[in-house]
């Protein structure tokens, strides 16, 4: 039996049993805090990260924007015939996200979030992803970055109540996206089923604040035209039936301002999925970033304070504030910024 193979519940339970103890698997770090602990063991890690302020609220969703931007799923680690080996469990499910006060989405979603957690490991790790399809629909992983075809994402289509386990090695280091690959792939990733996947080099980057930033956006024709009572198609995109938003829930950091120290670095990893246009920008207020673009270069090729992007490109950024205050940051198309994809840094003295 090939072991890339879809999997029903039972025989993926006893995958994950020989996956343990078939394959001399010791784990050498069973949370993502001691993944975190090797990655940065080699850096200074002494890093100003404010702490979130408390009673944030979720709108009655289990995520959280802003903790999301400090959020990273290092995986299980582990060591299988002296290799280094790091393990991830995903599930597709529906979720429904409260996006506002009117507005009910009915998501699909990794891990019930949009967007998906995001996935770090470092250069030449071998990755291994449990993929579990809970969500109905047959969906797929597909990773940005090298890989075998078989491990692709496009094929097999993983039904629901079945699993696939993707594996291979992490390359290039850069910023890389993941998401669902079956057609039509953009209502797959326009409904939630897309994430970050982040390989650091072997060598590391200069201590940072690190942030996740996901443009995103969501049709909500059905759901308007089901709030007003009219028959389905009845609008059309020129009547608001596109919201956007940073990490999956719209104009929440514009409510809530996202806290960086005063002269500590910061660097963002910005991905674009937002699928309705062709490009969309980035801009900072009251500042400059160096880019490194797709995260594929360990010096910035350019310094600006707005960047162009089209759909799943991504770059990192990084820049500091000297001056305290609140500063906005979001895409400089308007309808796109009023829409939801608004956000504030608050400044804190140091």
């Amino acid at each position: 039996m090939s072991k890339h193979q879809i999997y029903d519940e039972d025989s993926l339970f006893s995958r994950r049993k020989l996956l343990k103890v078939g394959l001399a698997g010791v784990s050498i770090a069973g949370t993502a805090a001691v993944g975190r602990k090797l990655l940065l063991s080699k850096a200074n890690t002494s890093v100003k990260i404010p702490l979130l302020p408390e009673d944030l609220p979720n709108l009655g969703n289990n995520i959280n924007p802003m903790a999301i931007c400090r959020e990273f799923d290092y995986g299980t680690v582990k060591q299988e015939n002296g290799r280094l080996v790091r393990e991830f469990q995903i599930t597709a499910n529906i979720t429904h996200l409260q996006l506002n006060s009117l507005i009910e989405f009915p998501a699909w979603t990794y891990n019930s979030r949009v967007p998906g957690p995001t996935l770090r490991a470092i250069e030449g790790d071998w990755v291994r992803v449990i993929f579990s399809n809970q969500a109905g629909h047959p969906h797929t992983m597909h990773f940005h970055g090298i890989h075998s075809a078989e491990m692709d994402g496009v094929k097999p289509p993983v039904s629901n109540n079945k699993s696939f386990i993707y594996e291979f090695e992490a390359l290039p280091y850069g910023l890389h996206l993941y998401h669902c690959h079956i057609p039509p792939v953009t209502e797959h990733i326009s409904k939630g089923l897309h994430g970050m996947f982040i390989i650091d080099p072997k060598q590391g980057r200069p201590p940072a604040d690190e942030i996740v930033m996901v443009m995103g956006g969501y049709d909500i024709q059905e759901t308007k035209e089901s709030l007003l009572g009219l028959e389905p198609g009845t609008l059309d995109d020129n009547e608001h039936t596109k919201i956007y938003a940073f990490n999956g829930i719209p104009d929440y950091l514009a409510r809530h301002p996202l806290p960086i120290y005063q002269n500590q670095l910061v660097r963002i990893y910005l991905l674009n999925t937002i699928e309705f246009v062709p490009s969309v920008t980035f801009h900072i207020h009251a500042n400059f970033f160096e880019v490194y673009p797709t995260g594929m270069t360990l010096r910035p090729t350019q310094k600006t304070d707005v960047i162009t992007m089209g759909m799943a490109e991504r770059h990192i950024l990084e820049f500091t504030y000297s001056l305290p205050g609140q500063y906005m940051f979001h895409p400089h198309q308007d309808d796109i910024a009023e829409a939801g994809c608004m956000g504030r840094f608050t400044i804190l003295q140091e």
